[in-house]
């Protein structure tokens, strides 16, 4: 019988078990979670489909992996400092990125729980959907897009150039590739429910801080709305997810039940007609494009200002890579600084709150 060693703990012995455990190593973890999932989920199986490949982990599963890397990456932390729609605002209680990507990750994971699909896929492709938005919200695409070949959308940039030092698996790579609406399919169905919980958190919670912020009231949301999903955030959040849940269940596809798919979209439509669209919104959009473009651009032809100095030559494509990963990468308040001290903004004239 072998001596075990000396045990050091934080609070006086708290025992768990009545004899010594054996912690279950990773393949047998994966054999009972393939044994509980959907005959359709992803099976997480060894190192997982890797551009590097690597050796397995002892404990966790190759998702489970994927999951640790997106939390601990600064991509993911730098989402605390991008909004989610309103810029630098006085009101601490609105989202930002970051705060939109949990809640995201809440609700995929509790529409993929029931059905039986991978949790650990799935929430990690819910964390790091966002990682590739620029800052200010969605102007910040169409601020870089002369600047990318292509154009730049955030889903392709965070998948394939923002998240890529962390050699994510390809099925975690394919779902924060495509989670947007006008990307293709994603590959698997846990990507499909991101790409749902996605659409589903950001609807409900922009129409709650718009509230917060006093640019609509709860009586203001359409009947077709609040007759199938109600007028509160949780009571919205519950509607969708149990009608998602059923739907997909009774039909085997990823889907929302028509009276719900139909709530969804005329609430959409809402929040774009009150809320992302209307005239202060535009205002500030056409602000932030003209700041993070003049900031790109100078950067461009200045590359040693790009982070800790670009070895690129000014105006070549290389510098202007560098300078839309900087640029891309930046929190709000970071790149309205840069445009005070660099480009002569007045502070008056930065875009901010509402």
């Amino acid at each position: 019988m072998s001596q075990i060693e000396p045990l050091a703990v934080a609070h006086r012995a708290v025992p768990f078990s009545a004899e010594a455990h054996e912690p279950p190593e990773r393949a047998s973890r994966e054999d009972l979670e393939h044994a509980l999932m959907a005959s359709g989920a992803t099976r997480a199986l060894g190192a997982g489909n890797r551009a590097i490949e690597e050796a397995p982990d002892r404990f966790r599963t190759c998702f489970e992996r994927d999951l640790d890397r997106i939390k601990h990456s600064k991509p993911f932390r730098r989402l605390a400092g991008k909004c989610q729609v309103f810029i630098a605002p006085d009101n601490d209680h609105l989202r930002n990125r970051l705060t939109h990507a949990i809640e995201v990750a809440q609700v995929a994971v509790s529409i993929a729980r029931p059905l039986g699909l991978n949790l650990a896929l799935t929430e990690a492709a819910a964390l790091g959907h966002d990682c590739g938005h620029g800052p200010a919200g969605h102007a910040s695409e169409d601020a870089l897009s002369p600047f990318v070949p292509g154009g730049y959308h955030h889903a392709v940039y965070g998948a394939d150039t923002v998240l890529a030092p962390l050699n994510l698996c390809d099925e975690t790579v394919d779902a924060i590739r495509n989670h947007s609406w006008n990307r293709p399919t994603p590959s698997t169905p846990e990507g499909e429910v991101v790409a749902w919980a996605d659409r589903l958190a950001y609807v409900c919670h922009d129409f709650e801080d718009a509230v917060s912020a006093g640019i609509v009231t709860p009586n203001d949301l359409p009947d077709e709305v609040t007759d199938v999903v109600g007028a509160r955030h949780s009571t919205q959040l519950d509607s969708f997810i149990t009608a998602m849940v059923d739907s997909s269940a009774r039909t085997g596809t990823i889907g929302l039940a028509q009276a719900q798919a139909d709530a969804l979209a005329a609430f959409r439509a809402f929040n774009y007609d009150k809320i992302y669209l209307r005239p202060a919104a535009r205002a500030q959009a056409a602000s932030v494009i003209e700041l993070l473009q003049q900031l790109t651009s100078w950067l461009v032809e200045n590359p040693r200002q790009i982070g800790t100095g670009s070895p690129h030559d000014a105006g070549s494509d290389a510098a202007t890579a560098d300078a839309v990963h900087y640029v891309s990468g930046m929190t709000d308040r970071f790149a309205l600084g840069l445009a005070v001290r660099h480009l002569g903004w007045r502070e008056d004239r930065l875009p901010r709150g509402v």
